[in-house]
């Protein structure tokens, strides 16, 4: 088992009418004013954001508000409320929505708390934040983990690039989370996220590191859990159980707890990032279903132990140990079934990625033929190029 520091100084308040009691919590931090962060008009229709600016002003906390982050958050945006929240005195960013609206509210929280640095150089690994603004969120949508999580993703979009940071500067002081919240998130993004939520911890169990049984265990429970709440939140959407049982994975997936005594970068996470930052309009959990299998069957041989390990306990394979690729096979092509089961893509052309496009994808992914992505088998431009394409062809 691999050395590793673990926290999670996130307070999680779970459960029904949570978001309720906001005015409450953020009072306990002494606050001035708060920025109040959210995406388009779903907080609004459904009356949330309503709700949420009650609770503030019978707590007497006076806010300022920024909306408009969209599913790829933009560096533009993030400027934008850095800039709002010097003019206005915010000292507390409050995010409301999913994985895009938490992750441009770190963002301008640390833009504000680091008035000497440019907040593009955090995420192009330039610059670390030394200090951040307090921040919560409530969650709107089970997918990023960005509620618990250590990183922040964000997309130039005047070159495409998208880039990802951890740091502890990241991490949400609270994250108010009421699964009635996600009862109305469609069909589609149910599908992102059940994705999504799974691969956090699917990665990490291909990275190295071992004898981490008891890691294992936390990591394939997560696993079977959100694959079976994914099914279970599609056939009813309002079944409480299933999206309290979505939300509780998306949080767990991310937090580090899957990881521990495990190498860490998620790698086929780095190679959809290069996907959506060209691609706008592809969400992150479609990218990843079109992406997983194909590098699932370029990288197996790698570790075959591992790959069994994963095909009997998640997917409940009885091992040949004959011929142990075919084990691991038939629970790749299983996943895949269960990503076509959701409607997710499973190739590129289906998000209408170019095949002219694959080379200049996989030169971004390796930074210009710099950068190895790790793992039992390390991509480097090649390797990833050969993915891409794999993925194009399936």
């Amino acid at each position: 088992m691999e050395n590793f520091i673990y926290e999670t100084p996130t307070k999680v308040y779970f459960g029904k009418d949570q978001e309720l009691e906001v005015g409450r919590i953020i009072k306990g931090y002494d606050v001035k004013k708060v920025l109040l962060h959210y995406g388009g008009q779903s907080a609004k229709a459904s009356g949330l954001l309503d709700r949420v600016k009650k609770a503030l002003e019978d707590a007497n906390i006076a806010y300022v508000e920024l909306g408009g982050v969209v599913a790829n958050p933009e560096l533009s945006l993030v400027r934008k409320g850095i800039e709002l929240c010097n003019a206005e005195g915010v000292d507390f960013v409050l995010a409301v929505g999913g994985g895009s609206v938490m992750d441009s509210a770190k963002d301008i929280a640390n833009g504000v708390a680091n008035p000497d640095v440019d907040v593009w150089d955090f995420s192009l690994g330039k610059a670390s934040p030394k200090a951040t603004l307090k921040k919560g969120c409530i969650l709107t949508l089970s997918a990023a983990g960005s509620e618990m999580s250590n990183s922040c993703v964000i997309t130039d979009t005047e070159n495409g690039d998208k880039r990802g940071y951890g740091s502890p500067m990241n991490r949400m002081d609270f994250a108010i989370e009421n699964p009635e919240l996600t009862f109305t998130v469609n069909d589609y993004q149910t599908a992102c996220g059940t994705v999504d939520i799974a691969m956090h911890t699917i990665e990490r169990f291909f990275m190295p590191g071992e004898d981490t049984y008891l890691t294992d265990s936390i990591a394939i429970a997560v696993i079977k859990s959100v694959l079976r709440a994914g099914i279970d939140c599609l056939l009813d959407p309002e079944d409480y159980n299933a999206r309290a049982n979505m939300m509780w994975a998306s949080s767990l997936a991310h937090n580090g707890l899957t990881g521990c005594g495990r190498a860490m970068q998620l790698t086929v996470h780095q190679m959809e990032h290069e996907v959506s930052g060209m691609y706008p309009k592809v969400a992150h959990g479609a990218g990843l279903a079109a992406l997983w299998c194909s590098w699932a069957r370029y990288v197996y041989s790698a570790n075959i132990p591992r790959w069994l390990q994963y095909a009997h306990e998640v997917w409940n394979k009885d091992i040949d140990y004959e011929h142990p690729e075919l084990t691991i096979l038939d629970a790749i092509d299983e996943q895949e079934s269960y990503y076509e089961s959701i409607n997710m893509p499973t190739n590129l052309k289906a998000l209408g990625v170019k095949e002219e496009d694959l080379e200049v994808l996989a030169n971004k992914c390796s930074r210009g033929k710099t950068r190895t992505l790790a793992g039992y088998k390390e991509l480097g431009y090649e390797e990833i190029l050969e993915i891409y394409k794999m993925a194009f062809e399936a």
